[in-house]
């Protein structure tokens, strides 16, 4: 069985509540009876950690990928569940054709958005040991380059390893041209994909050994530490300050961080850890100004090669959850 397009309406945003992972919100849920809506959501919760990746890679939001996952409940609740031979991939489909319509008006948002544009970070808690690498904030950034539907074919074969089939039937196109958009995304994102990649602890260092330089003024540590080719972004929105352009080349890098730690003696911020973001080695501040900052570090070989900071505080709010679920709210002040 397939998910029927006709019955699907647009994708629209949800309360915080129907965001705390129960069932959502919704006229026809609560129509249906609290036996059927218990019986889909029992069904549908196990899947949804994998379906929430799929739509967090495609869109490159959280907020967005929740939004889907909400309006996926609803879709799943009102479906013959009974014809359902495989309601994971029937799901993922779902979910897959949800973003292909909402990444048409992401991708006009962006088109307007203000500065440098950086996906939301998702940051590893201290209780998860490990952390699926595979979509680090470079290739999350190259994906915007690409299609929607060359996106689509992308992480659904190289990431998620579907096979061509099942992506033509995702897509609703054929598998030949399923693997002509793969091969297209491929060649795009190839250089995004990291190709020394660093040791979780070497990481960590290095970004301990970062924080401290940058903060501190020490410009010639900092210099060892970069790439001549480093590149910085600085993801404010137009609602913190934040760098207008991406700063390209160490001289440039230098200067940016010169002006920040001027800016930032005896301002009162405070480290609340260290962590992996989207795969990549970082630290979560709590800014002069009382809001969240996450810095993440791409690194080749032993140098920083990019350094991604998300300021805009839009897309750290369901961070400020999540660092409030872990009890991390009293770090040491700088």
């Amino acid at each position: 069985m397939e998910p029927d397009r006709d019955r699907l309406r647009p994708v629209r945003s949800g309360s915080a509540q129907d965001r705390g992972g129960g069932p959502p919100s919704d006229p026809g849920v609560s129509d249906r009876g609290g036996s059927e809506a218990e019986a889909a959501a029992a069904s549908f919760a196990p899947l949804r950690p994998g379906l929430q990746r799929v739509a967090y890679r495609m869109l490159g939001s959280v907020a967005d990928a929740e939004d889907v996952m909400q309006e996926a409940f609803v879709r799943w609740l009102r479906t013959d569940r009974g014809a359902v031979r495989e309601p994971e991939a029937f799901l993922r489909r779902m979910v897959t054709r949800l973003c292909l319509d909402q990444l048409k008006s992401a991708r006009r948002r962006r088109e307007l958005y203000f500065g440098p544009w950086v996906p939301e970070p998702v940051v590893e808690s201290e209780a998860e040991a490990d952390i699926d690498d595979a979509v680090t904030l470079p290739l999350l950034m190259a994906l915007e380059r690409l299609s929607p539907l060359e996106r689509a074919a992308f992480l659904l074969h190289d990431i998620f390893d579907l096979p061509f089939e099942e992506v033509a039937t995702t897509l609703e196109r054929t598998p030949e041209a399923s693997r002509q958009l793969a091969s297209r995304a491929r060649a795009h994102v190839r250089a995004s994909r990291p190709r020394f990649p660093v040791g979780r602890e070497r990481g960590m260092a290095l970004a301990a050994a970062f924080l401290e330089a940058s903060r501190g003024g020490d410009l010639g540590r900092l210099r060892t530490m970069l790439a001549d080719d480093v590149t910085v972004h600085s993801d404010g929105g137009g609602k913190r300050p934040a760098g207008g352009r991406v700063f390209a080349g160490a001289q440039e890098a230098l200067a940016v961080f010169a002006a920040i730690a001027r800016l930032q003696r005896g301002a009162g911020w405070s480290l609340v850890g260290y962590r992996r973001i989207n795969g990549l080695p970082g630290f979560v501040t709590r800014e002069a100004d009382g809001m969240l900052q996450t810095t993440a570090l791409l690194i080749e070989g032993d140098r920083i090669a990019g350094v991604y900071i998300v300021r805009n505080p839009d897309k750290l709010r369901h961070l400020e959850a999540e660092l409030a679920g872990e009890g991390s709210g009293s770090p040491a002040t700088r």
